[in-house]
């Protein structure tokens, strides 16, 4: 299940959403795979008979139930992770009744590796590890799809979160209306700080108009 808009922050986009690499499901699905082939051996290819056919049926339908447990139980674990990235945030969520998460702010990351082993770069899986400035300093993330890109991604938005935050320093500051400035003259003059006529000047120049002659 993708990950929801609805815990974005104001202006926030998701960047990468990602479930695990089905690497994840391999375990599982060899294990399931080897109980089918010995529970068919054991029901159609054993040469057993009387008690001991009756009892390696029942270990063999226990070993495949028992399998097929285990392959629901990680295919539900793969279809409710994501790791997801964002312009503002790495966020990372797991479970569907019991859930946990981690959210780590762009600005606390400092340094991303990735880990392949021989068969993680064949199939483009490998493990993620972040270090942040924070109480748990360092993450590590298994089976992530494509980790270069992943790292690389993160990077980039790290980049572009830092080049934002320069932007607001230096995006000059909200100007005040003319309207909003003759108002406050108004309410000077009216509690008789300034006279009509200072009233008239300044409005003048608030409006680009040439002020009006002191009498």
């Amino acid at each position: 299940m993708p990950f929801s808009p609805d815990n974005l922050h104001r202006e926030e986009k998701i960047v990468l959403d990602l479930h695990p690499h089905w690497i994840m499901l391999a375990k599982g699905v060899v294990i399931l795979v080897v109980a089918i082939i010995f529970g068919g051996w054991i029901q159609f290819g054993a040469d057993l008979t009387g008690t001991l056919s009756s009892f390696a049926s029942g270990v063999a339908a226990l070993f495949v139930i028992g399998a097929l447990l285990y392959f629901l139980q990680r295919w539900i674990a793969w279809i409710s992770t994501n790791f997801v990235v964002t312009t503002d945030r790495c966020i990372y969520r797991e479970g569907i009744i019991s859930k946990r998460g981690i959210e780590i702010p762009l600005e606390r990351i400092n340094t991303v590796f990735f880990n392949q082993g021989i068969i993680d770069r064949m199939v483009g899986a490998g493990t993620l590890t972040i270090e942040s400035a924070g109480e748990h300093g360092v993450q590590t993330f298994e089976d992530v799809r494509n980790p270069i890109g992943v790292q690389q991604e993160l990077y980039q938005q790290m980049e572009d979160n830092e080049n934002r935050k320069f932007d607001r320093v230096r995006s000059p500051a909200t100007p005040v209306s003319a309207a909003d400035e003759i108002s406050k003259l108004a309410a000077l003059r009216d509690d008789g700080h300034i006279t009509q006529a200072e009233f008239e000047s300044q409005k003048a120049v608030l409006l680009g108009q040439q002020p009006p002659p002191t009498v």
